[in-house]
């Protein structure tokens, strides 16, 4: 078997933290018990191009009981652990091609690995597999069963290619489960953004003038979250039900153009690009802190910030200090990628649960119904969703009430009135 990780020999340590990461995530262990039994991927070839972290590794130990044959590589050249990345491989014995801190060549390089393993279900966190197997492998996606989504940001260039008849095969978009963005993107992205700023910079959060660019889920998460340890936060919006959301739940808000002049730290999670640039960077206090938690490192103009340092040096781990000539400095973090990644750990694992529960599921939906369904963007199946609530309920020891037959005769008749 091949495969492309830092340290194998780190695969005892990153085998403990996979253990530790499982414990917290009862709902996929329950899959891979049924899994385990049921066989529903067997022989199936699936190709994943994910976040590399350890709640990813109990995922693919879960496919692997359900019969997939696997190949992973990283979906972002600074958010695998290298640990876990050495275990997937050595232990589980599963082509893995992920280093952290891989340039943008050896990235591609990787995906490419994964596409030589031929796959019949794509997984994605971005959507990259799935575009290049579309502009460098045509001749593979008749063979294709369907692909999975994982992220907003993929989601968005789904349905960019869906509107353009660009799909090659159908793909279920994960993301938009109720138990994937309701709780993942909400309290898993804000956690571990503010996790990931704290490390970073170990600033304290009482009292800051905190941006946030985007008001979707994520962009909730992190302002509750901020706001919460003590922050001033004010929201930035292009759409006018969020931003009027943002202000009924007692956020300021503002354009970017002011909220630059304003902020101590910024935040982006909007999906979209140069959503922070040159004329921001031009009005920002000394001091100002950046960082992105959107997918990709587009949201910050960072060619611009390059363009106009005087010079750049790193002063922690994860925080480059851009020196402009005027004096002031702006701080970046983890080089404007996903900063709850690459300074942190990413999501807790409790709330992966959820979302990889979806993937697993999905994926043994695709290998059912594939080749049956349209060339398309599903959302999950409401019963696979609904089925997935349930399941987390129940590890959590709660306990719901079910519609008496009185209820649902009277919610099924339209004839009851006054």
């Amino acid at each position: 078997m091949s495969y492309d990780v830092k340290d194998p020999k780190l695969a005892d340590a990153g085998g403990l933290r996979i253990e530790y990461a499982g414990q917290h995530m009862p709902v996929l262990r329950g899959i891979q018990e049924r899994f385990a039994k049921e066989k529903p991927l067997d022989g199936v070839h699936l190709g994943a191009c994910l976040h590399v972290t350890t709640e990813t590794a109990n995922l693919m130990q879960t496919l692997k009981a359900g019969g997939a044959d696997l190949a992973l590589c990283a979906s972002n050249p600074l958010s695998t652990q290298d640990d876990a990345a050495a275990w997937l491989a050595v232990e589980l014995g599963i082509p893995v091609f992920a280093v952290k801190g891989e340039d943008n060549e050896t990235y591609y390089q990787h995906i490419e690995s994964v596409i030589a393993a031929t796959p019949q279900i794509s997984m994605d966190d971005g959507c990259d597999l799935l575009f290049t197997l579309h502009e460098k492998h045509r001749d593979m996606l008749p063979n294709m069963l369907g692909g999975l989504e994982e992220t907003t940001t993929g989601v968005i260039r789904l349905r960019a290619m869906e509107k353009k008849d660009a799909l090659g095969y159908p793909v279920i978009a994960v993301n938009d489960a109720d138990t994937k963005h309701l709780f993942d993107n909400r309290y898993g992205t804000g956690q571990s953004t503010v996790d990931g700023i704290i490390r970073a910079t170990n600033i304290l959060m009482a009292g800051r003038k905190f941006v946030v660019c985007g008001y979707g889920w994520c962009g909730r998460g992190v302002a509750m979250r901020a706001r919460g340890m003590g922050a001033v936060v004010a929201i930035c919006e292009v759409d006018p039900l969020r931003a009027l959301e943002a202000a009924m739940d007692g956020y300021l808000v503002m354009p970017v153009a002011e909220a630059a002049k304003w902020g101590e730290v910024f935040v982006t999670l909007t999906g979209d690009c140069a959503v922070l640039r040159r004329e921001h960077f031009e009005v920002m206090n000394d001091g100002a802190i950046l960082c992105n938690s959107g997918h990709f490192d587009i949201e910050i103009a960072i060619p611009a910030l390059r363009e106009m340092a005087k010079s750049v040096r790193r002063v922690r781990p994860m925080a480059d200090e851009f020196h402009l000539p005027d004096g002031r400095r702006l701080y970046l973090l983890g080089e404007g990628r996903l900063v709850n990644l690459a300074a942190a750990e990413g999501h807790p694992a409790s709330v992966m649960d959820m979302s990889f529960a979806n993937q697993a599921l999905c994926a043994a939906y695709l290998a059912k119904n594939g080749k049956s369904l349209d060339k398309r963007v599903y959302g999950v199946p409401r019963d696979i969703d609904r089925d997935v609530a349930r399941l987390k309920l129940d590890s959590m020891g709660i306990a719901i009430d079910t519609l008496t037959a009185e209820q649902q005769k009277y919610l099924a008749d339209y004839q009851s009135g006054t």
